[in-house]
């Protein structure tokens, strides 16, 4: 597949050569074509070739990818073929780069397959936060199952204790005589006292 620019400032008859090759894979049961590797020609001579890596697609379908570039901040697609040879002096990008080789209909690009990886490294971090808040509610659910409830009825009643005189002289603080009857008793200030039931 070559893009034909033509004379563009110095370059004369510039042109863009994709070399994409097919192959048939049993395991998806279909054909696939990988760019294989790309040609930079410019006065009527190959100039810089670079391999490419990772560019494949189902025949069927398009690849298409946000960048396709030599530079490492774009995660290097294509790589120079040799150290020799003038391709480690060029920088080639492609901005929103989409490609199809076979099986075009009506001159428009089949579904694309993105290059854009499943596990990017925001749905990493979307799927280990999942996980800390699965856990987070997980002990929250576990400490709700085990809490013993407290199924206790309490009834208070203010009700007098009477108690037998007692000779220690040391009580003689916590008690104070009742003058009610003949015999002699004594009440206890704090008169309230609980029933439980369970």
């Amino acid at each position: 597949l070559s893009l034909k620019f033509g004379d563009v400032g110095n370059l004369k008859g510039l042109v863009i050569r994709f070399l994409l090759t097919t192959s048939y894979y049993q395991v998806s049961v279909q054909n696939w074509f990988s760019l294989h590797r790309l040609q930079l020609l410019y006065n009527h001579s190959i100039q810089a070739t670079f391999n490419a890596t990772r560019i494949h697609a189902p025949s069927s379908y398009s690849y298409h990818c946000e960048h396709v570039s030599s530079l490492q901040r774009y995660d290097a697609l294509l790589i120079p073929s040799s150290a020799n040879d003038l391709s480690k002096l060029w920088e080639v990008t492609f901005t929103d780069f989409q490609i199809q080789g076979f099986n075009i209909q009506e001159g428009h690009f089949a579904y694309a397959k993105d290059c854009a990886s499943f596990f990017s490294p925001a749905i990493l971090m979307g799927l280990v936060m999942s996980l800390i808040l699965l856990l987070v509610l997980a002990y929250a659910l576990h400490m709700l199952i085990h809490l013993k409830s407290l199924d206790r009825h309490y009834e208070c009643k203010a009700s007098p204790a009477y108690f037998a005189q007692m000779k220690d002289s040391d009580m003689g603080d916590e008690k104070e005589p009742l003058r009610s009857s003949g015999s002699e008793s004594y009440e206890l200030r704090n008169q309230d006292f609980c029933k439980i039931y369970i």
